[in-house]
């Protein structure tokens, strides 16, 4: 069964999910819920962890033998062939830190990738659980959240987190070599290393939010992109098609200042970092070349604090220079699991028994909606084997009524439930297994959703294994197909939902899968949509071919003429809802 998404605009005022909010709690620079419940990213941070520990050993044996051979080069000029030993160490120790960084980039882009992936399947997964309600006003928000949004976690990933860990691996190794050979350096070092951190705070304080709203206004131009777009149709038909593009532009514009104005605190925080570092630096310097002219110190030692002083700051500068895509990661993971933590109806555990003679009741289902109960009280009984439609004026709830069947949507007040064969008491659907339940449910929305691929791949996916051609052909026959066929042969390309095809050529090939897949209830919603007279005697035909195979079909209806057809009607109402009552 396949529910198709519906992306209204989000109402004006309506705030953005993940969108920043006054007085919401932050994130500390390495988002715990990330490392705990995502595995990629915790594995990554395990690795670079080694990977930051395996660069500060190099690092360190780096130093300590440049030293010992520039100090013999300048006090008792011996070439450095003269240590065929300490070169090797050299030569080894920069090998080991070049193959850690190497490797710490390229599994750094793979746990990223992996990460990005896990994180967008649970949200597009949880978003489908949290149903239709919860999604509704902004479901091209969560497209653009999964899709743009979550790719901000790469920056973070790949470039933030790595500088992050080699902070707190090499930085405080470093120090403490420092410390050991030389106290006074050590100690400057010490004094001046949280200036870094502290201009970083500054700096961050100009930025509070701005992330967030750069995000916000990526998905808010992602969302009025995308209904743009699927109404492009009605909208050229009404001759309305120039008014929006106003609306875009200065969507556009507004997302570009964001952009723009975020990269300016980029450059001005990595050239105020550098500055910074370079003066911290030469500190340490000035003071270990005041000590040497008086011969307070050796030149061995001083070489190696000179080595090794710039690789206590390199770190904390990077993280600094790297801030911008740490904010915009952990915008996008606290969008991301603000959606993930909305508590979703949980799973029934009850397996679905055989809807083959069973019957769907509604019992006293009211569920109440924006501008009241919608439906209202309806009670109905869908027998086996039988035609059920549900009628009623626009916004009386008939697609509420079948959400509410197929427990996708709970209902306010009232139940579904699913009395089996035999006289087995009735179960509620809540209490079902979902897949277990879905699976014996065929559902046909209004606008159809159908994979890609050819027409005879998109044909034999709906169809039990092992259907052969002629059965493909006669399923094409009786909803008129078999013309499209006949036109674009078996073998036409289609894109993502039936692209390639007009809209009544798409709803004729969806209602072919419906015929083919075997599933006992078939759930059409205005099969007749998007079709013509001739097309509509044919899915009139679909009907009685379906009730002649003794499959249970619940019809959402306007047209006359399908409600001709049906065996039993329900009429469904809208209700006026308490607090209008009492106004």
């Amino acid at each position: 069964m396949t529910i198709a998404p519906v992306r209204p605009v989000p109402p004006a005022g309506q705030e953005v999910p993940g969108a920043s909010a006054p007085g919401r709690r932050r994130q500390g620079p390495l988002d715990a819920r990330l490392v705990r419940e995502v595995g990629a990213a915790r594995r990554h941070i395990l690795r670079t962890t080694a990977l930051g520990l395996v660069q500060a050993a190099a690092i360190i044996v780096t130093a300590l033998v440049l030293a010992r051979i520039g100090a013999d080069l300048l006090t008792s000029g011996a070439l450095p062939t003269a240590h065929p030993g300490a070169l090797a160490l050299l030569a080894g120790a920069l090998a080991v830190r070049a193959l850690a960084v190497l490797l710490e980039q390229r599994t750094a882009h793979r746990a990223a990738t992996d990460a990005i992936a896990d994180l967008r399947s649970r949200l597009v997964s949880h978003a489908a659980r949290l149903g239709p309600r919860a999604a509704a006003g902004r479901g091209a928000d969560l497209t653009a959240l999964a899709t743009t949004g979550i790719e901000k976690l790469r920056p973070y990933l790949v470039g933030y987190v790595p500088q992050l860990l080699l902070t707190a691996t090499v930085t405080p190794l470093c120090l403490l070599t420092i410390a050991a050979l030389d106290l006074p350096s050590a100690i400057i070092a010490a004094i001046t290393l949280p200036l870094v951190p502290i201009f970083m705070i500054l700096i961050g304080r100009l930025t509070v939010g701005r992330s967030e709203r750069l995000l916000a206004d990526t998905r808010t131009l992602w969302s009025q992109m995308l209904d743009l777009v699927e109404g492009l149709p009605t909208l050229r038909a009404l001759g309305r098609e120039k008014g929006p593009e106003g609306m875009i532009r200065s969507l556009g514009e507004r997302h570009r200042a964001s952009t723009m104005g975020t990269l300016r605190y980029a450059f001005l925080s990595s050239m105020v970092l550098e500055l910074l570092g370079t003066l911290c630096v030469a500190l340490v310097a000035v003071s270990i070349g005041m000590r040497l002219v008086y011969g307070h110190m050796e030149l061995a030692p001083a070489i190696a604090v000179l080595v090794l002083v710039p690789e206590v700051y390199l770190p904390l500068r990077q993280v600094g220079a790297q801030f911008h895509a740490s904010a915009d990661g952990l915008a996008a993971t606290t969008a991301a699991f603000e959606i993930l933590e909305e508590p979703a109806d949980s799973d029934g555990r009850i397996p679905c028994p055989p809807l083959e003679g069973a019957t769907l009741l509604l019992q006293g289902v009211s569920v109440l909606s924006r501008d009241g109960w919608a439906p209202h009280e309806t009670d109905a009984e869908i027998l086996p084997g039988r035609i059920t439609a549900l009628a009623g004026a626009s916004g009386a709830g008939k697609t509420t009524a079948v959400q509410v069947l197929l427990g996708v949507l709970a209902p306010t007040r009232g139940r579904a439930a699913l009395a089996p064969a035999g006289g087995a008491p009735a179960i509620d659907v809540s209490d079902l297994e979902r897949a277990s339940f879905w699976e014996q449910i065929s559902y046909l929305p209004q606008r159809p959703v159908l994979p890609p691929g050819t027409l005879r791949e998109v044909l034999t996916s709906a169809a039990p294994d092992g259907t052969g051609l002629e059965a493909l052909e006669s399923a094409a026959a009786v909803t008129g197909l078999d013309q499209v066929i006949a036109q674009r042969g078996w073998d036409a390309d289609l894109g993502r939902a039936g692209t390639g095809l007009s809209l009544g050529e798409r709803q004729r090939l969806a209602l072919t899968r419906a015929l083919l897949d075997p599933a006992p209830v078939v759930i059409l919603d205005e099969p007749t949509a998007h079709l013509d007279g001739a097309s509509e005697d044919r899915v009139l035909a679909l009907l009685r071919s379906l009730r002649a195979q003794g499959r249970t079909v619940v019809l959402i209806a306007h047209r006359s003429r399908l409600l001709e057809a049906a065996d039993a009607i329900i009429e469904l109402r809208p209700g006026v809802s308490d607090q209008e009552e009492d106004r």
